[in-house]
């Protein structure tokens, strides 16, 4: 690994509006672009840092940095020793199959044992406001068929009703992004499945979720905080009924993969997820997507602008990614 020239660069891509969650609020996406390049062929990969694990740009690429500088480092599989799940391996691990795909003239998928990719079907978020605010933007986008609300706690039951009521024919799920607290676990949850939301993510904060051992789960409930990589599933699978698997806290494609498998030996439904970014960030997600029972890649939708080439994305179907893009 040591042969690899490597480049890291941190990147500001404006949003067409503000996203919104429980969390905060942000106006454009930050990110760390790699590339890695044997003097021949050269892979590339996006990670966005977890604010909410205390990532920031700057950290994420100097532990890049350093994992690339070990020696010790021959490959994916070695390097998954060497960087804990989070942004900094995703970025090194994306770029890495990229490379391996490139140098073998084949593609990222046929090396992850997928067959031809599908089309997905991919959520669009709508992000947290009023009721009226959030219902006017899910009457805005009739093309996009599943729309994922993003949740805040107070409130709620008449956030969900009122997007309801503008999008009968839509799908709906929720992210409350730790936002609830255990007495509006019930309340909430009636809510959400009286208004035909057909999952909820991670309702509670992570410290706090074995209450959802104890009420009914009206409403899937979802684990997204809580899951960063395959051993978590086991522990998740008593309290949760699916795993949102995203690359930035997985740790890359190789762990989410292992993920995925891990889940559903479990008997875990799977939502494939990203931060907001561009597509090069969802490339390698949209093949965990092909067995994902939900899929959340609309980052690139939510940008002013996106990269060139990008992922074609109409009527709420995205992919399969182009080869220049990754993969």
């Amino acid at each position: 690994m040591s042969f690899l020239t490597l480049t890291t660069a941190i990147e500001a891509w404006p949003l067409k509006v503000p996203f919104v969650i429980a969390r905060g609020a942000k106006t454009e996406a930050k990110v760390v672009a790699v590339s890695v390049s044997d003097g021949m062929f050269l892979g590339r990969g996006e990670c966005v840092p977890y604010a909410r694990y205390g990532e920031t740009v700057e950290s994420v690429v100097c532990a890049i940095e350093e994992a690339i500088g070990k020696s010790c480092i021959a490959g994916r599989d070695a390097l998954q020793d060497v960087l804990a799940p989070g942004a900094a391996r995703n970025a090194l691990d994306c770029a890495l199959w990229d490379l391996e795909a490139k140098r073998n003239r084949t593609s990222a998928a046929a090396l992850a044992g997928i067959d031809a990719l599908r089309p997905l079907e991919t959520c669009y978020t709508l992000s947290l406001a009023s009721p009226g605010e959030m219902a006017a933007a899910a009457a805005a986008v009739p093309q996009m068929k599943l729309l994922k609300l993003k949740l805040g706690g107070e409130g709620d039951q008449d956030r969900m009703q009122a997007v309801r009521r503008a999008r009968p024919d839509a799908r709906l799920v929720g992210d409350a992004n730790e936002a609830w607290t255990p007495s509006m676990l019930l309340p909430l949850l009636t809510a959400a499945s009286e208004a035909g939301i057909e999952l909820i993510e991670q309702p509670l904060h992570a410290d706090d979720d074995a209450a959802l051992m104890r009420i009914p789960h009206l409403v899937p409930i979802c684990a997204d905080e809580s899951a960063h990589s395959s051993s978590d599933i086991l522990r998740l699978a008593s309290r949760y009924d699916a795993v949102n698997i995203k690359l930035d806290k997985a740790g890359g494609l190789t762990e989410a993969l292992d993920m995925a498998a891990e889940a559903r030996r479990a008997g875990m439904r799977i939502m494939v997820g990203s931060m907001v970014a561009t597509s090069l960030s969802i490339a390698p997600a949209f093949l965990v997507g092909q067995d994902a029972d939900w899929v959340d890649l609309d980052g690139p939708l939510l940008l002013a602008r996106d990269r060139e080439p990008g992922f074609t994305i109409e009527n709420g179907f995205i992919g399969p990614p182009p080869g220049a893009l990754w993969g």
